[in-house]
Formats: C-alpha cells, structure tokens, sequence
C-alpha cells in the first residue's frame, strides 16, 4: 500500500465554522437557501414544443388525462391529445408524476425543498405538499399504494464511488421518516423503480445483478444488467419475477393486476414487453422505444415512467421524442399529439476571462512547510526546491544550489542547528538528506535510492524516523520494495524496519515510541509501536480524519477531518479511542479559517502553524481554549489573524528566439463562427512566446534574424485544447522531472489542458513548474480537488454559501480558477457552489453523473459547461430550444460516453493501438500492451457514442459551444480520437478542429490568448504533415509542436528546437525496466482518476 506524504492528506483545508463556535454562529443563522429564486442574473426564457427528451407520464384512474413532466414542469394533457396544460412552475426540477388511485392528487420527485424529495399536490392545481424530507438520502420515483395512504419510493444511498444504490422506502402521505422495505446490497448495484400491484400485495422493482459490485462505465446490456423482482408486503418475501439476457427495467403491473409490462435490451433496440404473471408467458409490444439507460447510472432509472390504460388494454409511453399510445395485444402505435408552453429562468453563466501571466509570478503552490524552533525561519518548498524565509518580512532565498534534484519535507532538529529532507531526481531517485546550518554542509543518510517521505529527528536528536513507499506511474517503481516506517540513528548506520505500512511517522515525547498514519479511506488508524519494535498500539480510529500530528511535549493533538483542521487536549486512556471533530469526549475547537496545508506544531507546543496558498498563518492554544491560563475571555475567531505572504517572485518562462514557419498550410481559426480561412503557402512569425505575423508568402516579412523552418506542403493549426484532461495527476508526493503524461499529449499535440480532478498538490506543483521552465509539458489547469459530494475523507460538505465560498477560496488560493462540483447530491448545493464562484469570478464545471434529471438543472443554474455528455441521445426540441438560450457549453467526452458503450473502444477495435509510434516512445509499454492487444469489438450499432456525437452536432448547429476532452484515456491519442469521433456525429472536419482548439479555449475563458493563429496571440500550434481538412485523422501526423513559442520536434523524440536546446526525454522504463504494470485495474494511464475509494472498479 503506497501512503501519501502529509501534504497529499491535508490537500487544502477550508473555512467551515467549528463545534466551538457553534453557538455563536446560530445567532447569526441565515434564511434557508431558496432553490427557486433568482441567483445572479438571471431571463425567462419562452417557447412552445411538440416534443420532448425523457418525459415521464402517467395515466389518470378515470383514463381522461395524461400528466407528464417537460424540462422540469408538470403538464396535464387529454388522453387524446392536444395542448398541454402546465401545473407546476418555478426553477424547481419537477419529474415522475404519479396519480393517487382516487384520482385528485399527483406524487412527484421535486428538488423544490433544496434537493430530490418526494411531493404531493392537488391535480387541480396549487401548492405543493412535502412528504419525504432528506437532505441526503435523497428520494424518486414514487408510487401510491392502492389505498391512497402511503407512497413508496427510491431512496439513494451515495457510495464512496459515484452515484452509489438505491432501496425502497414508504412514506405516509402525511410525512414522517419513512419505512425500510429493501436493503441496499452494496455501494454500486442499484435498485428502484418501485411499482405497486393492484391489490397492493407487491412492490415490483427492478434490480442491478450483474456481476458487480465494481463499478464500470459501460455494463453489457445484451447479458443480464437488471432484473425485475417483487417484495411481497405481507411477508417481506422478495422474489424473481423475469431476469434474462437484455435486461428487464421500469416494470408496470396492469390494472387487471394479470399482466406486467417493462423495458429490455433486444440487439440495437429497447422494446416494451409483457409477461403474463400467471403462465409467465412473454410477448414483445412495441420494438419503438428509445435508447434505455441500462449501461450507465440511472438513479432516476433507466426509462422514463409510462403507464396502462385503466382498462387494461394499451399503455400510454414516451419514445422519440413523443408520446404513445400503444396497444397491448397487437403492438399498434399511435402518436398521442401534444404542444406545451414551455416557461423557464435561466441564470446567466459562469464565464470570466482568465489571463496567461507575463513578466514574474507569485507561485501559489507552497507545500512542505516547516517552521524553524526558535520560531524566526520559514522553510517551504516551491517549484521544486526549498526556500528559506526570516519571518515575518525576510526575502526568500534558496537553502542550496543544486538544481538537478528537487526537495522537498523539511523538518528541523529541536535545537535549530539541523534540518532532515528528501531529494528526488528522476535518475538518481529519492533521498534523506541532513543540512547542517552552521556548517553549511549537506550528507546523504539513506543508504540506497527509493521513495522516502517525512523525516523527522527524535527530540534529543539521535534518531531519525522516515517513511518508504512504493513509486507511482509517472516514476517507475524501482528500489520501492519493503514498504513501511523506518528507524536509524542520525549518525548513520543500521537502519531498522519498525512497520511493513504506514506514513507521517513522529516520535513522541519521550523518544521511546513512533507514532503513525494507517490504513487509507475511511478506514485509517493513528498506531504506535516503540522504538525496538515491540508493543505496538492503536491510538486513534479515524474515519474522516486524514491527517492526526500530536505535539512536541504530548499533550495536544491536532488533526484534520473533511479538510478542516481542529486541535484537542491529547487524552490517554490505555485503549484506541475514535477521533472526530463530533466527539463529545473531549474538548475540541477549530483553529482557523480557510485552513490550509502543511499543518505543523511550534516547538514548544504553544501555538500551530499552517499554509493557506502562498499565505503562512499561526494560532495560539491561548486564542483557542478559554480554559488555558493567560485566554482572553473572549477568543478571537478563527480567521483573525494577519498571514505572512512568503514573498516568492519568478519569472515566467520567456523564449526569446524568433521562428519562422514557411510554405505551410495554415487553418488559422480566427473568427472561426462566421468563416474558414485557410491561408496556402503560408509564413507564420512567431517572436519570443507570441506570433508575431502570419499571411501568404510574400505578404510577410521574415525577420532576418529569425530561425527559418521549411514547412512546404504541411499544415499548421493552432494548438489543441484538451479541457477534460486527466493528465495522470493523481499521484501524490514527488512528481517527475521528466514527466512522460506531458510529453505524451505535446507529441499528439495538445498544448493546453484543464484537468478537472486531480491531486490539487501535484497538479498545481506542477504547472507552475511549466510556468517557470523548469518543466516540458503542456499549458497545465485545472480544478485541482473536486468538490466531491458522495462519501469519502474527501468529501466537501456545502451546507450553506459561506461553506462554499471557503472551498472555492481554498482552490483560489493554490492556483485554480476552476472547481468540478461532482456529484454534490441536493440542488441548493449546486447553486450555492454557482454563487461562490460568481463572487470570486471562478468558472464551475460539472457533471450530472449520467442522469438527465441532475444535468438540466445545471444548464438552468448557469455553469459553465456541462462535462461528459447528457446520457439521453438523441435530444429533442425541448432541451435544444432551452439550452440555446444560454451559454452553458458542453464537453461531451465521447471517449467514455454515458448511456452506452464509449467511443475509447472503437479505436482499440479497429486500429493497431499498440503499434503507435509516439506512444511507444512517450507511454510506458506494459500498459499500451496491456490496454490494446486484446480487445472487444462489436457491430457499429452498439457503439453509442456515435449517437451522442449526433447530439452534439444538433446543439451546435444550435450554437451551443462543444469542446473536446480526452479524459485521459491514453494520454495524447484520446484527445484526438476525440476530434474524429465528433466527425462521426456529423461535424465537418474544420468543426471538428474548431472544438479541439479555439472553442476548447473559449470555454476555459483564455480564447484571447490562445487558440488560433492570431498575431499577438501566444505561440501554441501544431505543424501537420498532412492535412487534416482532407483526413481528419491527419491531426495525429505531428511533425513539430509549439507551446508558449518553444519549439519541439517530434521526428527527434520531443528534443527542443532552439531555446534551451533540451534533449529528448529520458523515462524511468528507458533507465531502469521493471516488471509492475501501473494502472490496469483502473485504465491506461494512471491510478484512477475517479474519487479515490475503497471501492473496487472498472472502466
């Protein structure tokens, strides 16, 4: 088990007010959060529609009325047809309507009260009734008994992965916490879709039994996903009632209660059948459906509620956009005709231009902080090396000189004198180092290379305590054998092996004891174990908390939980005890505001230290507890106190070569909405970091002091943007000098890319390497840490807005100008998240998981861009008229499709994945092979990224912006399959391009920077062998890549062209072969990139 240094734990800790504060704080309790009002700006938006996506639909008892729900509203319609008339309105997302057996009321799923909840209201009209009132476990799909006294319904349990399970409970219509009837029977495998029998002995459902309980984005639907089973209420007995290949979903008893209807997979086909429920007797209805949601998360389910006639004789069901009525005996179809007013309030969305620095920057990403005992010295680690600052006011300098390796951890000796810390470089690997400050010398401790982390001195500083672990994807994983928590005395010497696992290890007051971090999720322990080895102990068992650092003298312990930090009085008691923020045990007090990493003691124990961005802030225990001699009668709150900017300042990388491209081909992009401009026989100037001319042969002037470079008969067009990147940053502690991820998306390509996960510590350590030069890769941005809303010691907790202006302000200050809110399970939280960014002008990209009814209402709360694609395709008039009306983007993501099998295996299908030439120089080997070898295929009519390539080609030709992200499926490579994949839907080889490189800019707001070919604009382009115009898969055939005006050629392994004059890369399986294989039980690249869990998965 690899552990993550003390940074990776901490990430970056938040504003959220304290158990001690809590009293104060409910004085100042502010109004409950409004759904329906108005969040920013916000316009109505008008139109009338004949068709719909996804509707749900009931039949009334007396068989005269339709009620359906449309982009969020609900509508009654005559059996018959005609106009539609709306009963429900606001910004609410209103769906699934249900009439009462008397026919007088209508159940539904409404996010009204904040998030999903089951209501009730008359069907003539008026206010609605709430029954359920969760604020987690949020509910759907409700269904009336036949008394008309209870309603059943899916309740959702949020997993530590993704979008968890359901069970079903029942609710009096009057209210109250609800009866259990099923039981989850793990995080992944879902159940719903409840269904009552006529005479209400049964709850029909429909049920997950696949193999599970991983999760997976693409299930086979022509085996068995789901079944369909029934709960007899009289006993609690749950039996099968159909369970074959191609599933069977959204199961309709019929009045006469002598048939079940419901939905399956047949080939390319979703059909409605019937099963006789005394013979068991199949029959096939209506072939006509649309596509069901049986292979992605469907927690609303995976086809929209339909229902009988009262008669017993046809069912009234949506499909393709309309509505149906179809006969149950002989299958025969007929539209039931339908226009509807559709009345909406769209927020206006997140957009703010971001800006590529010039000149110095500040860098953000200050991790691995240490305060000096004597209290006057800062040591911290930024752009790969320590820094040393004299508090408060000092200039930072460097602790040394040698740039060929980095470091990283520092941590003092008790008397000042000396300082432990770790070294890494991608040949010679990690180290122990011992800085001697009087003497100014430095000498190696470890006695060979590996993967060494938090090195600390015993008090009385004869002994050292370190850390080892295994190496990542991006180092290798040579000399990482022998994992666990070390001892050596500080002079040299033997060195003793104490634990086989664990991290953060300190030795306790008396030096007779380590203490230690582990386990991982939300299983971790604090253990101790004395120094020879023997007693070991557990001290705390810790759910939440990630990080636990007991003081110098043994009498505090201070810690962090959901990325807030707290200390306590250090309680002995002879046994483990659990460790919490809620513990009522002890007392416990939050210590700071937007608390920060690298949360450290002060020598003397008096006072904690901590890094919030480039800020260095300190409290005392005496500010903290009213009970310690010398506290103030009234405690200042946390956030008082003035922080201390470190005062670090570097320049940006500045080229200062000037280049001249000739002869070539440039698609330039520029005012790309109303023209194609191609410019043959080209000249493209760039001077420094920006391009300075371009134009047709002779309409330039060459500078005569510039670097010509014949590009006759190549193409050149503008850098490609890859704003759904994962760039394998989700490792954590010492990132590569050479890192291969980044080298990888340069050579297909890609000079941009916005991660929107990733280990905030990595991502950003990184990326301001690449600011500064130190560093080969891509334009870096990202998110860092998603606002994660399922369970995990990660989880960001948004209760109110102040709680989401401290994430946001969190992520602000370590370099992000964007959040992923994901999976956050109530719509307030959405919105609350929406106006903390809008304050802080931060862009917001989120993703509904797979479900239609969660990224609607996104689009209506103004974000940014929907990431992956709306599961439902193809979308009809009603969606595409709303989502018109704003600019919310969307970045579909065909690579890793919701809804059904993902683009990604197309490619692995058809094309020698592994004989790349480019990725067998820049990806490691062993899972090219791995990943693309051996592969599936199937019939062009199962892949259904080709259908959601259809939709995004009719949001665009709407003017909805598309852009293309890779997701890092394989580094580089899916960004392009990305490009192509949109030419399958129907995009014109030039808008294919437009989405992978000036739209792609435009979303993340940098399109006056980069994107096209435009003098002034930053020198980001690609120059193409052949023409992608013609082929677009030319857009692979990279001959040389450009990035912020530095030049690399590709036919010479990525070695720079001019400038530093940096050689081909040299990775760790060129240097050292090893047999582990990283990544393969999550995808190509890297451990992955989705939430860390305990939870086994699959993609």
């Amino acid at each position: 088990m690899t552990y993550r240094p003390i940074a990776a734990l901490l990430g970056c800790l938040l504003l959220l007010p304290g158990a001690t504060y809590a009293a104060a704080d409910k004085k100042d309790e502010k109004p409950k959060w409004d759904v329906n009002a108005a969040h920013g700006k916000t316009r109505s938006v008008r139109f009338s529609t004949d068709e719909g996506t996804w509707l749900d639909l009931d039949v009334s008892p007396n068989g005269k009325s339709i009620a359906f729900s449309l982009l969020g509203d609900l509508y009654l319609l005559p059996i018959e047809g005609g106009k539609a008339r709306r009963i429900t309105q606001g910004a609410a997302w209103d769906v699934q309507p249900r009439f009462s057996p008397d026919g007088k009321e209508i159940a539904y799923t409404s996010d009204r009260g904040g998030g999903n909840n089951i209501w009730r209201m008359p069907v003539i009209g008026g206010e609605g009734t709430q029954v359920s009132k969760e604020d987690f476990r949020l509910l759907n799909n409700p269904a009336w008994t036949p008394d008309g006294q209870y309603l059943i319904a899916r309740k959702h349990f949020t997993g530590e992965r993704s979008l968890g399970a359901g069970e079903l409970w029942m609710y009096h219509i009057a209210g109250g916490a609800g009866l259990q009837l099923t039981k989850q029977k793990n995080d992944q495998q879902d159940l719903g879709e409840p269904a009552v029998s006529p005479d209400g002995n049964f709850v029909y459902f429909s049920e997950d039994v696949s193999r599970g309980p991983s999760f997976q984005y693409n299930k086979d639907p022509h085996g068995l996903i789901y079944a369909i089973k029934r709960l007899d209420r009289r006993d609690g007995e749950i039996e099968t009632v159909i369970a074959t290949p191609g599933g069977a979903v959204r199961p309709e008893p019929s009045p006469d209660g002598k048939s079940l209807a419901f939905v399956k997979r047949v080939r390319e086909k979703t059909v409605l059948e019937k099963v006789d429920l005394d013979s068991g007797e199949v029959k096939t209805i209506w072939d006509g459906l649309s596509h069901d949601m049986q292979e992605a998360w469907a927690i609303f389910g995976p086809y929209p509620n339909y229902a009988w006639t009262p008669d017993s004789q046809a069912l009234v069901i949506w499909a393709k956009g309309k509505l149906w009525r179809v006969d149950a005996n002989t299958g025969a179809h007929a539209e039931i005709p339908f226009s509807a007013d559709v009345e909406q309030t769209v927020a206006e969305p997140l957009r703010f231009e971001q800006r590529i620095g010039e000149g110095t920057f500040k860098p953000k990403m200050i991790r691995d902080a240490a305060t000096s005992p004597d209290g006057k010295t800062l040591v911290f680690h930024a752009l790969g090396h320590l820094w040393l600052k004299a508090l408060p006011n000092g200039k930072p300098s460097r602790l040394g000189s040698d740039d060929d390796h980095y470091e990283y951890q520092p941590s003092f000796s008790a008397d000042g004198k000396k300082m432990l810390y770790t070294t890494w470089s991608d040949a010679d690997q990690g180290r122990i180092v011992e800085h001697d400050f009087a003497a100014r010398t430095s000498r190696v401790l470890t006695p060979k290379p590996g993967f060494y982390y938090g090195p600390r001195y015993s008090n009385d500083g004869s002994r050292i305590v370190y850390a080892k672990t295994s190496g990542s994807s991006l180092t290798g994983n040579l000399n990482s054998g022998e994992s666990g928590v070390y001892l050596m005395a500080s002079s040299g010497g033997e060195v003793r092996r104490l634990a086989r696992e664990g991290g953060d290890p300190a030795f306790s007051a008396d030096g007779k004891r380590i203490t230690f971090l582990a386990g991982d999720g939300l299983k971790k322990k604090l253990k101790s174990i004395a120094i020879d080895g023997s007693e070991p102990r557990d001290v705390f068992d810790l759910k939440y908390v990630n990080f636990v650092s007991i003081s110098p003298d043994g009498r505090w312990v201070a810690f962090t939980e959901l990325f807030n930090a707290y200390v306590a009085p250090m309680p002995s008691t002879g046994g483990s005890i659990e460790l919490s923020k809620d513990t009522k045990a002890i007392p416990v007090s939050l210590i700071s505001q937007d608390v920060g990493s690298y949360l450290h003691w002060s020598a003397d124990s008096k006072s904690l230290h901590w890094m919030v961005g480039p800020n260095y802030h300190s409290r005392d225990l005496t500010e903290t507890f009213a009970f310690l001699p010398g506290a103030a009668r009234d405690l200042p709150k946390p956030g008082s106190d003035k922080p201390v900017d470190v005062g670090l300042s570097v320049a940006y990388d500045a080229p200062g070569e000037m280049f001249a491209f000739t002869g070539a081909r440039l698609v330039t992009m520029n005012d790309a909405e109303s023209q194609q401009e191609v410019i043959e026989d080209g000249v493209l100037v760039v001077d420094g970091n920006t391009i300075k001319a371009i134009g047709a042969r002779g309409a330039v002037a060459i500078p005569a002091n510039a670097r010509v470079i014949d590009a006759s008969g190549k193409t050149i067009v503008p850098g490609y943007v890859d704003v759904h990147a994962h760039v394998n940053h989700f490792t954590s502690g010492v990132v590569p000098q050479q890192n291969w991820a980044y080298y990888t998306n340069l050579a297909f390509g890609v000079t941009t890319t916005h991660d929107p996960s990733a280990t905030t510590e990595t991502v950003f350590s990184q990326a301001e390497l690449v600011e500064a030069g130190a560093m080969v890769g891509p334009r870096i941005f990202s998110t860092g840490t998603i606002l994660y809303g399922a369970d995990g010691d990660f989880k960001a907790v948004v209760n109110s807005l102040d709680d989401a202006r401290a994430h946001l302000r969190r992520m602000q200050a370590n370099g992000a100008f964007s959040v992923k809110s994901y999976n956050q399970p109530r719509r307030d939280q959405h919105q609350q998240i929406n106006q903390a960014a809008r304050e802080l002008g931060m862009l917001v990209v989120e993703e509904g998981g797979s479900t239609f009814n969660h990224n609607m209402p996104m689009i209506l709360d103004g974000v940014t861009s929907i990431e992956h694609n709306i599961p439902v395709a193809p979308l009809y008039a009603d969606v595409i008229n709303l989502w018109k009306e704003t600019d919310v983007r969307n970045t579909p993501t065909l690579v890793v499709s919701y809804g059904g099998l993902s683009g990604e295996y197309w490619w692995y299908a058809r094309d020698n994945v592994w004989e790349d030439k480019k990725l067998n120089r820049f990806f490691p080997r062993e899972t090219l092979d791995a990943r693309s070898i051996r592969r599936e295929t199937a019939p062009d009519w199962d892949y259904y990224h080709i259908e959601v390539a259809k939709a995004a080609k009719k949001l665009r030709d709407a003017g909805i912006k598309i852009s293309t992200g890779g997701h890092g499926q394989l580094q580089g490579l899916s960004l392009n399959w990305e490009t192509w994949m949109l030419t399958q839907g129907g995009f014109s080889n030039f808008e294919a391009l437009r989405a992978a490189t000036i739209d792609g800019a435009d979303m993340i707001g940098l399109s006056k920077q980069i994107g096209s070919l435009t003098p002034g604009k930053r020198a980001d382009f690609v120059v193409l062998n052949s023409n992608p115009l013609e082929n677009i898969r030319a857009t692979i055939d990279t001959r040389y890549v450009a990035v912020n005006g530095r030049v690399f050629d590709v036919d010479a392994d990525m070695a720079e062209v001019g400038g530093k004059q940096r050689k081909a890369p040299e990775f760790y399986w060129q240097r050292h072969h090893e047999g582990r294989t990283f990544g393969i039980e999550y995808g190509p690249t890297a451990p992955c990139h989705c939430p860390k869990s305990g939870t086994l998965h699959t993609h």
